[in-house]
């Protein structure tokens, strides 16, 4: 083994997250190996938007062209709350509740984008090829050791040593297990579909979100979903089949609509579990190998792209001899991804089929409605809301910095999320001083001056408890 060639960092994942954060590791100067088991990319149904955090790390990377590109103005965005009460604009939905308006968020252009997962996908892979970045793909991994040096892989190609492993495999993470790693949880209670579809009467179900006695349906043309909540499937690795899929439509929605044609069908349930810790050594889970929910509220990709850019830099900085920085990224994530598990869970409860969950509706629904419950569950779902204990009074140290446009000293103009985009720390302030390396000085013709990490997380402001020496020795 002493023979084999020592990468920097090895990936178990070629999905949005691996991705990402192979992207963030060879932008702050150290090189990824991904590894993926499929041959080609997955084609099956994924998340059809992503959340206002994830847009804005990938906008921090210069993606905001390829997003806007891929923008779909999809009819089911409309189709998916009709009748489900007057929205000015819409802001996600909480249990099918889509009472969340954007205009009443604190920052309401900080929002989510209807991009596909797989156009993301397709995103992410062309930049890590602009990269250079080695994606090999058909590749298993069957089992690692790790020493104080590093970790030797074996995969079904021969064995890998690399510094770190990071396993950005999924829910049912093969490096999570083979590691070791807790996942406690709750047990699923639903079992649900969601599959492409073509009806023979499609007028037969009401366009949009319906809960009946039976359970949940939703109707967009040319998609449909279905939530039963007498506990998971059977058997969730058998293959979907129009069959069982038409039962359960006919079941929830108490009509006989027929399905003509099935492209794509997947099954879902609501199992919510979390590793205890992100990092064991030098083996560390991203995205949903850490956290497994529900699909309810969408926030299952927004999570993930949010775990790579926080990880990205530290791993680098780690790579480099400076591993202390890895002990923040536990500390910094498991809460939000404790916060999703249990908004998840919430959901689940408030959408269930009795008259007594309809009368708690009722009640949440009129309590969102209100100013203050409006912003609090729509920076809950769309991440805007995060913030880190970094030790600091100044409420703004912690949170994730919004993009805004800089007026610089020589009187020009530019976004901070363009200056942001080549990686590394950013210093926002009139006044000069001497900086380490990888902080970049941003020269603004007035203040308020901030110091901002690679992941976008304001690490220190001019109202800050902490000292400005301080922030740049702890994350620089």
């Amino acid at each position: 083994m002493s023979g084999l060639v020592v990468h920097d960092v090895v990936i178990v994942g070629a999905g949005p997250v691996g991705l990402l954060l192979a992207i963030e590791l060879e932008t702050a100067g150290v090189r990824p190996l991904v590894l993926e088991r499929l041959v080609e990319p997955d084609l099956g149904i994924k998340a059809a938007a992503i959340g206002a955090v994830g847009v804005e790390a990938l906008e921090r990377r210069g993606f905001a062209r390829a997003l806007d590109e891929e923008q779909v103005t999809m009819p089911m965005a409309k189709a998916a709350r009709a009748g489900s009460g007057p929205v000015r604009r819409p802001g996600g939905h909480f249990s099918a509740l889509f009472v969340i308006d954007q205009d009443l968020q604190r920052d309401p252009e900080r929002h989510s984008r209807m991009v596909p997962q797989e156009a993301l996908e397709r995103i992410l892979t062309a930049r890590a090829g602009e990269l250079g970045i080695e994606i090999r793909r058909g590749v298993a991994v069957d089992g690692f050791e790790q020493d104080d040096d590093g970790v030797t892989v074996r995969t079904s190609t021969g064995p890998l040593r690399a510094t770190y492993l990071v396993g950005c495999d999924g829910g049912r993470s093969g490096v999570r297990k083979l590691a070791g790693f807790e996942f406690p949880g709750t047990d699923p209670t639903i079992t649900g579909y969601q599959a492409l579809v073509e009806f023979d009467a499609p007028e037969k179900l009401a366009t949009g979100w319906r809960r009946t006695p039976r359970g949940l349906v939703t109707s967009i043309p040319g998609r449909v979903f279905t939530a039963e909540f007498g506990g998971p499937p059977p058997d969730r690795d058998a293959p979907v089949t129009q069959a069982e899929v038409e039962a359960s439509i006919q079941r929830v929605s108490g009509t006989d609509v027929r399905i003509l044609s099935l492209s794509k069908a997947t099954r879902w349930s609501d199992n919510a579990r979390q590793v205890t810790t992100y990092r064991m050594g030098r083996v560390l889970l991203a995205g949903d190998a850490a956290h497994v929910h529900s699909p309810f509220g969408g926030q299952g990709l927004n999570l993930g792209l949010v775990d790579a850019a926080n990880l990205g830099w530290k791993l680098a900085a780690a790579v480099r001899g400076r591993d202390h920085l890895l002990d923040s990224y536990t500390a910094e994530r498991h809460p939000v991804g404790a916060r999703v598990l249990e908004n998840t869970r919430a959901q689940v409860a408030l959408v269930r089929p009795d008259p007594l969950t309809s009368a708690l509706r009722t009640i949440v629904s009129e309590l969102i409605t209100l100013p203050d419950g409006n912003r609090h569950i729509g920076e809950m779902l769309s991440g805007v809301g995060i913030r880190y204990d970094l030790g600091d009074d100044d409420p703004l140290v912690g949170t994730l910095v919004k993009d805004r446009l800089l007026t610089l000293a020589d009187g020009g103009e530019e976004r901070l999320y363009t200056l942001a985009e080549n990686g590394g720390g950013l210093f926002v302030s009139p006044s000069g001083r001497s900086l380490p390396r990888g902080v970049h000085h941003a020269h603004t013709k007035e203040g308020p001056a901030m110091l901002v990490r690679p992941d976008g997380c304001v690490a220190w402001t001019e109202a800050s408890s902490t000292s400005l020496d301080d922030a740049l020795a702890c994350w620089f």
